[in-house]
């Protein structure tokens, strides 16, 4: 999954694609290069980002899909909190909602989804992007994910979003600590066990410089680390900026894993 952010202050690469064509211009690169779906968001959700009104998100997001819908040749999905940002972009020709505001208190949401049958990403997150880094706190923080997704997939159904549509991402950054990033990532296949697709989100994330000690343009080696094992654990869906080193690093790891059979 290629990320094409259409925002001014995301934390790696903001600011880079607000125009429609370099966005698009870009989606089409990551295509080339090897990505098999675009998530394209409007919004930032690094720590202590402001939210951004759905007029604004829509502004920004909406020129994107219209340009590539029509004859991208792979599934976009629409990086979003917002029920009515997910229905512009499903009906502009997005195929996925990655919503990481999942644990929501509006199901309004699932019953878009249920409505439209598009895929769920259903990711974890403690707090919101304001205050998720403040104090991270978990008794047992695998425990505790894997809870989240039991719950939240209960709750799904009760929305009559069919559990084909749903794939689960712990949500690696997003309330928690280096320690509690580890452990999640050291778990992976506790979450495959859930019989859904997984997806890892771990491209240019704060937490990889605590341990390979670069800024975000350096950290490409640690995440394709999270990636391999991510792959041999089952992972099905990796979320990366640097799609060209991340599908070569993939396929490898797929051939090892693969030679075991």
């Amino acid at each position: 999954m290629g990320i094409v952010n259409v925002t001014p202050d995301s934390f790696s690469d903001g600011g880079q694609f607000l125009e429609p064509q370099a966005a698009a211009a870009h989606a089409w690169e990551l295509v080339a290069q090897g990505a098999e779906i675009i998530d394209v968001g409007g919004e930032s959700t690094r720590p202590g980002a402001v939210p951004v009104p759905e007029a604004e998100e829509l502004r920004r997001v909406m020129p994107v899909l219209e340009q590539l819908a029509a004859r991208f040749p792979v599934p976009i999905s629409i990086d979003t909190m917002k029920p009515a940002v997910a229905r512009a972009a499903l009906q502009a020709g997005a195929s996925i909602v990655n919503d990481v505001g999942a644990s929501r208190a509006d199901p309004a949401m699932w019953r878009l989804v249920a409505e439209t049958g598009a895929a769920y990403v259903c990711m974890h997150m403690q707090g919101t992007p304001q205050t998720m880094q403040l104090r991270p706190c978990y008794t047992d923080v695998v425990r505790e994910v894997n809870t989240f997704f039991l719950e939240r997939v209960e709750q799904m159904n009760g929305c009559r979003v069919d559990q084909e549509q749903i794939i689960l991402d712990p949500g690696i950054g997003f309330g928690k600590t280096v320690e509690q990033n580890l452990q999640l990532l050291g778990a992976l296949q506790k979450f495959v066990e859930l019989e859904r697709p997984v997806l890892l989100g771990v491209s240019r994330k704060s937490f990889l410089a605590r341990i390979a000690g670069e800024g975000p343009a350096g950290r490409l080696p640690a995440a394709l680390a999270c990636a391999c094992l991510a792959v041999e654990a089952g992972v099905a869906i990796i979320r990366a900026h640097d799609v060209a080193a991340t599908a070569r690093a993939i396929r490898m790891a797929e051939a090892i894993v693969m030679s075991r059979k």
